[in-house]
C-alpha cells in the first residue's frame, strides 16, 4: 500500500490517526533483511535464524530398526511356526547383522539394532516367553501382532533429499535435533542485529542512585533490553538522553552510524522537551507515526541512513505493547525471519465496557481464568494507566478490541493475545 501522509497534528482524532493494519501494512511494505550471514557450529545455533535449506542427504533413519527390546521375526512365519521360534541371532544397537533369518528363526534384538535381513516384525520381550529344550534356544511369540510392528522403517522420519528446513526460521531445540540427524554439525546463520537502546528524560535515573523530586526509575530500559534480548540480538545500551536538542540528535546520528536499529522509549510527543520526533526530522526519514490504537499512540518508525529506527512511547505499557505488535516484527524480518503475526485465540469475556471510543483498536491487558463450569475466560486488569507496570506483571496477555466495537457485554467473544505467543515465556 502507498503510506498516508505523514501527521503532524498530535491533537488530531483518532479516525485521522494510521489504524493498527495500516501501520502493520508500512512496516511490511518497507522492511527487508539487513543482517549478513555467518556458519557456525551446530550447538550454538539455538534461536538463530537459519540462512540456508537444510536437505537430508540420506534417509533418516538410514535402515529399518527396532523401535523396542525384543524378538526380530519374519511376519509371514508366525502361523505356520504357531509362534515358536528358534533364536539364531542376538543383535545390538551399533552392531548390525549381515546374515538372513533362517525360517522359523527369530532374533533377540535390542532398541535401535539394525533389523537382519529378511525380519519384518518385532515382538516385544514382555510379551514373549522364553524355552530352552534339548540345549536350543526358543522364544514362544504370542498372535495378534500387526505386521511390521515395533519397527522403524528406513525414511520413516525424513526421506533423502527432502527439505527440512527453510531460510528465515528461527531454530528451536527439535530443529537443532532435525539438523543432527542428517549428520550436519555446522549452520549458516544471519548474523545478530545490533541495536542501540535510548532512554529519553531529564527524570529519568537509573536504579542503584537516589531520587530526587520529580524523577523516576527506568524501568523501560530493563524491560526493552530483555524483549531485545529474547529476540536474540546484539543490545548496546546508550543510557539516558537528557532533554535538549543538540545532545539528543548527536546521540541518534552517533548510534546510528554503528547499529542496525536505534530503539527508543520516550520523547515521541510534540511536546517542547520531546526531541526525539524532531531529531529524526532532521536526520533521516519519518515513516510512521501517530496510531489510532491505545496504548500507544506516539509509536514511531523511520530510518536515518540505512539505520531504521522505532520510537516508543514513554510509558512502560504502552512501551511493552507496541514493541510486540510492531518492534518484535520488524526486528524479526531485519534479522532474516518471517514478519511475525501474534496468536490469537477467541475467548468470553469476563467483564463489560459499556462504551468504548470507535475509530481506535485497544488492547487491555488480559488475565486468563475458569468460571465455574471450567471454561476457560478472559479477566480485563482493573485498572487502564499505561504507566501501571503491576497490569503487566499480572496479565497473561492482551486482549484485542478492534476500532469498530463500540461496547463488550459479559460473556462476548473478545480475541486475546497470549504473551506466550508473542516470544515471552
Amino acid at each position: 500500500m502507498t503510506a498516508k501522509p505523514l501527521i503532524d497534528d498530535c491533537f488530531l482524532h483518532d479516525k485521522d490517526r494510521l489504524r493498527h493494519h495500516e501501520a502493520l501494512a508500512i512496516l511490511k511494505d518497507r522492511l527487508t533483511p539487513v543482517a549478513g550471514t555467518e556458519r557456525i557450529a551446530l550447538e550454538k545455533a539455538h534461536r538463530r535464524v537459519l540462512a540456508e535449506d537444510i536437505a537430508a542427504p540420506r534417509d533418516v533413519p538410514l535402515a529399518d530398526n527396532s523401535a523396542v527390546d525384543g524378538y526380530a521375526f519374519r511376519f509371514k512365519d508366525h502361523e505356520p511356526a504357531g509362534g515358536f521360534f528358534r533364536l539364531e541371532q542376538r543383535i545390538a544397537a551399533g552392531h548390525p547383522s549381515t546374515r538372513e533369518l533362517a525360517p522359523w528363526a527369530a532374533a533377540r534384538i535390542f532398541t535401535g539394532a539394525v533389523m537382519p535381513p529378511g525380519a519384518d516384525t518385532v515382538a516385544m520381550q514382555e510379551d514373549c516367553e522364553r524355552h530352552d529344550q534339548d540345549g536350543q534356544h526358543f522364544v514362544i511369540v504370542p498372535a495378534g501382532l500387526k505386521h511390521g510392528a515395533n519397527m522403524r522403517k528406513a525414511g520413516e522420519d525424513v526421506k533423502k533429499g527432502t527439505v527440512l528446513l527453510s531460510p528465515g526460521r528461527r531454530l528451536r531445540p527439535q530443529d537443532l535435533a532435525a539438523i543432527a540427524s542428517t549428520g550436519q554439525d555446522h549452520v549458516t546463520v544471519y548474523k545478530r542485529l545490533k541495536i542501540a537502546l535510548v532512554s529519553t528524560g531529564d527524570e529519568i535515573r537509573r536504579p542503584g542512585s537516589p531520587l530526587q523530586a520529580g524523577e523516576v526509575y527506568d524501568s523501560n530500559h530493563y524491560l526493552l533490553r530483555a524483549l531485545c534480548e529474547a529476540a536474540n540480538v546484539e543490545v548496546e545500551d546508550l543510557g539516558v538522553l537528557h532533554d535538549t536538542p543538540e545532545r539528543v540528535e548527536a546521540a541518534l546520528r552517533d548510534a546510528a552510524a554503528r547499529s542496525d536499529v536505534v530503539l527508543t522509549t520516550g520523547g515521541a510527543s510534540r511536546g517542547e522537551e520531546d526531541h526525539i520526533l524532531t531529531s529524526l526530522d532532521q536526520l533521516g526519514q519519518r515513516h510512521m507515526w501517530q496510531l489510532a490504537i491505545k496504548p500507544g499512540r506516539p509509536m514511531m518508525f523511520g530510518q536515518i541512513g540505512t539505520c531504521v529506527f522505532l520510537g516508543l512511547p514513554g510509558n512502560p505499557v504502552a512501551a511493552m505493547v507496541c514493541f510486540l505488535l510492531y518492534a518484535r516484527p520488524v526486528i524479526s524480518v531485519l534479522s532474516g525471519g518471517p514478519f511475525l503475526e501474534p496468536q490469537r485465540f477467541q475467548v468470553p469475556a469476563d467483564f463489560e465496557v459499556p462504551k468504548k471510543k470507535p475509530d481506535r483498536r485497544e488492547f487491555f491487558r488480559g488475565i486468563l481464568a475458569q468460571d465455574a463450569d471450567g471454561t476457560t475466560i478472559a479477566r480485563k486488569f482493573d485498572r487502564d494507566g499505561s504507566g501501571l507496570i503491576t497490569g503487566l506483571r499480572e496479565a497473561d496477555g492482551l486482549i484485542e478490541i478492534p476500532e469498530e466495537t463500540t461496547s463488550i457485554a459479559r460473556g462476548q467473544p473478545v480475541t486475546f493475545l497470549p504473551f506466550s505467543g508473542l516470544g515471552l515465556t
